[in-house]
């Protein structure tokens, strides 16, 4: 046998071998390749879960389509089995819609609302808000000298920070004189307190020390049960004079819970100046109430703003629809504000991300101001900036709400849609 022979029978040897091992190869990365794009999909199927919306509304200008991405909206129907139509006809009907993964695979049911499209001036203008609480809040409690004792009452009462206490004794309780009266009155007999915690009531008995400073009897409680500020106002509407504004609620500023409302009062504001805002350390704007006279009353104060009415019209920018939340895009905007004097201007910019997860309504977008002349006055995004109105494509698509403190260029935004809708619930 030659040395070619020898040769060709080594190759066809070699080759015999290596195809058991190749093939077993080729079918542990299509295993792996499969395991892999099954994690894939469950994770995109997770996601589009957590951040697409439980519900839409459509109007004449807004229909079904999301944002470009793993998920889509399969057409909803009606009982019928036909296309729900986007027109704006039978307002107020409901309906269901499938989201899908690549438009093929199904993730979630969800609702589907016909509705007029709405329309609302936008402001951008400062307005200032004089708040009178219906209960009062608990910001602290307090140790008392009594008979060579240091007793604190409201915490062996088990009344925290943050309590919202609206009766004592049996009596309804809004202002803090009336609580201390309470006490001072109970000549140490023990006192229930009605209040709430987190949303949920409660019930607990109080007993009020003797004072050996003050020579009265004393509950060891800090309450409060008034706040003032100012912010920006989103949006107005003409026909039935509804505001909203700030785009979250007015919070206490020791214990962050939503203030209770009793009464609000709605005042014009002029800006004076602005502490520009830097890593760390939010900024805010610098105004002051130009009058007395109140232009407005407060309805209500929620987590995604206050509203009420205006018995003087603002200047009014441009009337614009409202946009449903599946029209909002990640891409460039203006945000119409005032931080100087008393008229708003337009400034640019960036919608980086549109987030759908109901679970975070003031926080669905996140903003990055890209306007030189914006950044040279204020560093970004500072306090008295919430409610400014976001506008993108022609429609109102939402409001600065917060700062990101440790980068004042970027921000959150809330969807008009959501304010709109809680400005007209009642």
């Amino acid at each position: 046998m030659d040395h070619e022979t020898l040769d060709q029978n080594h190759l066809k040897s070699i080759r015999n071998k290596k195809k058991k091992p190749i093939l077993q190869r080729v079918f542990q990365w299509s295993a792996a390749t499969a395991a892999a794009f099954s994690l894939l999909v469950a994770a995109a199927g997770g996601a589009a879960w957590m951040l697409s919306p439980n519900s839409l509304t459509v109007t004449e200008n807004a229909g079904l389509e999301l944002p470009a991405g793993w998920y889509q909206v399969s057409s909803a129907k009606k009982q019928d089995e036909s296309p729900v139509s986007a027109a704006g006809q039978g307002a107020g009907q409901s309906t269901g819609a499938e989201i899908r993964l690549l438009g093929l695979i199904p993730v979630k049911e969800v609702r589907v609302e016909q509705a007029e499209q709405p329309y609302g001036a936008v402001c951008g203008v400062p307005f200032g808000i004089k708040m009178e609480a219906d209960s009062v809040v608990v910001v602290g409690t307090a140790d008392i000298s009594s008979n060579g004792k240091s007793i604190n009452p409201a915490s062996e009462a088990g009344i925290q920070v943050g309590d919202v206490i609206y009766e004592a004794g049996g009596k309804k309780v809004t202002e803090n004189d009336e609580l201390a009266k309470i006490f001072e009155s109970s000549g140490g007999k023990p006192v229930t307190i009605c209040a709430q915690r987190g949303g949920k009531e409660f019930t607990t008995s109080l007993t009020p020390v003797f004072s050996q400073i003050d020579g009265l009897y004393k509950g060891g409680l800090w309450v409060r049960d008034s706040t003032a500020g100012i912010g920006t106002l989103t949006f107005y509407d003409p026909k039935t004079k509804r505001f909203g504004g700030l785009g979250h609620g007015i919070c206490d500023v020791d214990t962050n819970e939503l203030m209770p409302l009793g009464t609000g009062e709605i005042l014009p504001v002029t800006i004076s100046g602005v502490v520009r805002g830097q890593r760390g350390a939010a900024g805010e704007l610098q105004g002051y109430f130009s009058s007395d006279v109140p232009i407005g009353e407060m309805s209500a104060n929620t987590e995604t703003g206050v509203y009420g009415t205006l018995s003087q019209e603002p200047p009014v920018q441009q009337t614009l629809p409202i946009a449903m939340k599946q029209e909002v895009r990640a891409g460039k905007a203006q945000i119409l504000t005032t931080v100087d004097g008393e008229s708003p201007a337009y400034y640019d910019v960036e919608i980086e991300s549109v987030n759908y997860d109901e679970g975070r309504i003031t926080k669905n977008l996140i903003l990055k101001v890209t306007d030189e002349k914006l950044l040279k006055k204020t560093g970004g995004i500072v306090q008295g900036l919430s409610g400014s109105p976001i506008i993108q494509n022609g429609k109102l698509v939402g409001a600065v709400t917060h700062v990101l403190v440790n980068n004042p260029e970027k921000g959150y935004g809330i969807f008009a849609e959501t304010m709109w809708k809680a400005a007209n619930s009642g």
